[in-house]
């Protein structure tokens, strides 16, 4: 088990659930939707800053940047459509990641959601998925109106919970999140995900790393 550990801080996309395909799920039903082509794809640099931003501010990125919609509203109403069924009826977790957290719930750990996705999808996830009862609070970058890139939403947590960063681990597949979580010395779990980048980068920088092929169990 990990050391000097009072709370975990899970990230859910990519992390405990294997949901980051549905970014490709997302572009495939905008292009067929608004340009009559389900060949559309954002740029490199787009596809990896919306998975840090909370999806309200990563649709209005897209419709900015694409000309998608008539606003970015009405794109964020569409993405928030197809990613409410998504996790209503078709999301799964990552192999091992339920007997993690009953370990870490039977050994007193406390434990907490912190995840740029709203908290009704983040709702609508753990139900299917049932693990609503591991988790005592949700906190979601879109309640605070800062995406990962700051470290707001790990820190807001933390000081909910009374405890100090040196002892809050954060559970992250992204490098952005990881790297804000390092910058204010709270160590961290990398875990790979086929759809992510900077892997090795992770690797290089968090406190532990679960690679392709294995899981939370690891640890």
């Amino acid at each position: 088990m990990l050391k000097n550990h009072k709370l975990f801080l899970f990230d859910m996309d990519g992390t405990l659930v294997d949901s980051l395909m549905l970014w490709e799920v997302i572009w495939s039903a905008f292009g067929e939707k608004f340009l009559g082509d389900r060949s559309f794809v954002p740029n490199a640099e787009d596809d990896k800053k919306v998975r840090t931003l909370t999806l309200k501010d990563a649709m209005v990125l897209i419709h900015e940047h694409y000309h998608l919609g008539e606003s970015g509203e009405a794109v964020w109403n569409e993405a928030s459509r197809i990613i409410g069924d998504f996790y209503k009826s078709d999301v799964k977790l990552k192999e091992g990641a339920k007997e993690f957290l009953e370990y870490c719930k039977n050994s007193g750990v406390k434990m907490c959601i912190a995840s740029a996705t709203a908290p009704d999808l983040i709702e609508l996830a753990m139900k299917h998925c049932e693990i609503e009862q591991y988790f005592s609070k949700i906190f979601s970058c879109s309640q605070i109106g800062k995406g990962k890139e700051e470290p707001d939403v790990f820190l807001m947590a933390a000081d909910y919970f009374g405890e100090d960063k040196a002892e809050t681990w954060v559970f992250e597949d992204s490098l952005v999140a990881i790297e804000t979580a390092v910058g204010v010395g709270m160590p961290t779990v990398g875990i790979y995900d086929r759809f992510n980048f900077g892997q090795e980068r992770i690797k290089e920088i968090a406190t532990e790393y679960i690679g392709e092929g294995e899981t939370l169990l690891k640890l």
